[in-house]
């Protein structure tokens, strides 16, 4: 937990410039709720969904065809309630609002690959690939999928994509054969794009017989837009190959909108796939839209002209959330590759030479930063940085600390947690509270979030399930190909009946703060008390021995132990000292119920592609069951460490 001490409180002039500051102001005026203060701004936007929703669209100036007739139908409908029905948009069109000659996308490769696109240039490029695609036969709700690193062709045809009404799909070219294929083949796409490789610490990895190996299992994909990135495009090597140049033909058709129903869906994401199938979630077009502006507009402070950077790759939700931010008149800071070469501090120096003003990562880079001793503020002053956005996994109270110590004291530090359940937030950033030394700031505008106990009522200062009482806008529609939606109910509303019970162990403060302990599926449960593995994570990320570590519960006949698994940092060993040292150090940061039983040491610590530790993999392994999909590891042969060992 934090000491609640606050590490930043905005200045008044930033307060006063903000949208949150200026809608939150108009709401109130308007709607009289009270004290134009954040915890009634956010009662009266779960209170009162219809007017909040439909005063944002219009703050926004969300671009909207056809009046709705009604915001929400019923808002306790969860699964199932509808919004903006009868209103008609286009996620594209909102995107590619901003018609001139400043910097759209910005795009950095390993490799010294650099290129740049104007906002003019690319809605040119957009109605280019719209008329491709449109001339390969596709029409609303077809599939388009992508294997792509992060770069402008990645957002040039999905954006393209939701021009026509097509449905998008993407992962990371370094996602394995199988891994792909257990997603891909679930929505049956016509279109797939995909560059001829990728780069991983300079070395150039080229996936083109890997690709054709993929789409010879498609049997749906009519043709495979074949994009050069690493040099070595060859439309001899897969089969219905075409490459982009020669696909995306110069014609003179204007570029057109297919104006969809709000409900219409726009992207299909997946769950990680390491306990099963990966689930294809599928995400709509106005829901998407809205909630990602809100987070951008409100939450994030994010502002016309701005330029916004996520370090993420095109198989996490991340992605389309940092695309979206288009809609706000920023540019765009692409990355693709490796986030420490050629040295720990690429991305820093990135941000310093773009002059970013809202800079995304996860947990884990900032812990690294740590751990390498990289300094950010002796490498610039980021005159221009007012948001660092943090995601992934919980940040420490000790990383709060070194981003106000060492990176920049005057920044709003924006730790945020929802997920790709949700393409969004349920706990986020806000640019008139103050930061609070290991909290997330509040609740999302909109979002009923609470912290239920083992009986479904609310606790405060208390351990418990993250969840939301009503419905939201980009609540998933479904999964694809889930008949009559049993996978999604018993997903999110099998804990606590008409409650999206979201999976994240969680505590609400008095003041209102979230802290993240973990995922709730991987809670332990020693002596029946239920314990959030980030918090041994946090008290551990200080000792200099452990490059890493992962912890689950192991079941026996009466009880649940604590067994802990580290990764020892360059010539150490696990010696009784050190076990001793790990042992305390956890009684004394959290608590005597939290010491491991056992402790073991292995070669490495099993992580998603997504960058996320894998604790329900170990769990399964060490209870003698086995792993499926292994392919959504980024490491899966450090498993097998596992195996016997407890």
């Amino acid at each position: 937990m934090s000491n609640n001490k606050i590490l930043w409180q905005p200045k008044q002039t930033r307060v006063e410039q903000s949208a949150m500051y200026k809608f939150m102001e108009h709401c109130a005026l308007k709607f009289n709720f009270g004290k134009a203060e954040y915890s009634n701004f956010h009662l009266w936007s779960v209170t009162y969904p219809d007017l909040f929703w439909a005063e944002f669209a219009e703050f926004s100036r969300l671009i909207v065809h056809e009046k709705p007739i009604t915001i929400i139908d019923n808002p306790k409908k969860m699964p199932g309630a509808n919004w903006f029905e009868g209103a008609k948009l286009n996620y594209a069109e909102n995107l590619l609002s901003r018609n001139d000659d400043a910097v759209a996308l910005y795009f950095r490769g390993e490799a010294s690959v650099s290129k740049q696109l104007t906002f003019r240039e690319l809605r040119e490029s957009v109605r280019r690939a719209s008329e491709a695609i449109r001339n390969k036969g596709i029409l609303p709700g077809d599939r388009i999928a992508a294997v792509m690193p992060n770069m402008p062709e990645t957002v040039v045809l999905m954006l393209a994509a939701a021009s026509v009404g097509a449905v998008w799909s993407s992962v990371s070219p370094d996602f394995g054969t199988r891994g792909i294929l257990d997603r891909f083949q679930q929505i049956e796409p016509k279109l797939i794009l995909v560059a001829d490789g990728y780069f991983y610490k300079g070395k150039p990895i080229d996936i083109q017989l890997k690709i054709n190996e993929i789409q010879s299992e498609l049997p749906t994909v009519s043709a495979v837009i074949l994009v050069t990135y690493i040099g070595t495009a060859d439309c001899s090597l897969i089969k219905n190959s075409i490459l982009w140049d020669d696909f995306v033909c110069d014609t003179h058709e204007a570029l057109c909108f297919e104006h969809v129903p709000f409900s219409h869906p726009l992207f299909i994401l997946y769950s990680s796939g390491t306990t099963g199938l990966p689930k294809s979630i599928v995400h709509t077009a106005g829901g998407t839209l809205i909630q990602h502006l809100k987070e951008h507009l409100l939450h994030s402070d994010i502002k016309h002209n701005d330029i916004v950077f996520y370090y993420t790759t095109c198989g996490w939700m991340m992605w389309n959330w940092l695309v979206s931010a288009l809609a706000t008149g920023a540019s765009l800071v692409l990355f693709d590759g490796n986030p420490f070469y050629p040295a720990p501090d690429a991305l820093l120096k990135l941000a310093h030479e773009l002059d970013v003003t809202f800079f995304g990562t996860s947990a884990k880079y900032i812990s690294a930063l740590e751990s390498e001793n990289i300094i950010p503020n002796t490498i610039s002053d980021y005159k221009f940085l007012r948001t660092i956005a943090s995601t992934g996994s919980p940040l420490s109270a000790e990383s709060f600390d070194f981003v106000y110590d060492k990176w920049k004291s005057d920044v709003q530090l924006a730790s945020i947690s929802g997920g790709t359940d949700i393409i969004s937030c349920f706990v986020l950033g806000n640019p008139i509270l103050p930061v609070r030394r290991g909290e997330i700031q509040c609740k999302g505008l909109g979002m009923d979030v609470a912290c239920f106990d083992f009986r479904g009522k609310q606790v405060i200062n208390e351990q418990g399930e993250l969840v939301c009482r009503t419905a939201f806008p980009s609540m998933p529609s479904g999964f694809w190909n889930d008949a009559g939606g049993l996978k999604y109910q018993k997903a999110y509303f099998e804990e606590f009946a008409g409650v999206w019970h979201h999976g994240d162990f969680c505590s609400e403060t008095k003041s209102g703060g979230f802290v993240i302990h973990g995922r709730s599926d991987a809670t332990l449960n020693p002596q029946g008390v239920r314990i959030g593995t980030a918090e041994i994570y946090n008290v551990l990320a200080n000792l200099s021995e452990l490059d890493d570590c992962v912890v689950v519960g192991k079941r026996n006949e009466q009880d649940e132990q604590v067994v802990l698994f580290v990764k020892l940092t360059d010539n150490v060993k696990l010696s009784p000292e050190l076990e001793q040292n790990i042992r305390k150090t956890i009684s004394v940061g959290c608590s005597p119920r939290h010491v491991p039983a056992i402790i073991r040491a292995v070669p490495d610590i099993p992580y998603t592609l997504n960058g996320k530790k894998v604790e329900l993999a170990v769990k399964k392994i060490i209870h003698g069951q086995t792993v499926g999909n292994r392919e959504a590891l980024v490491n899966p042969e450090s498993l097998d460490a596992f195996i016997g060992l407890v």
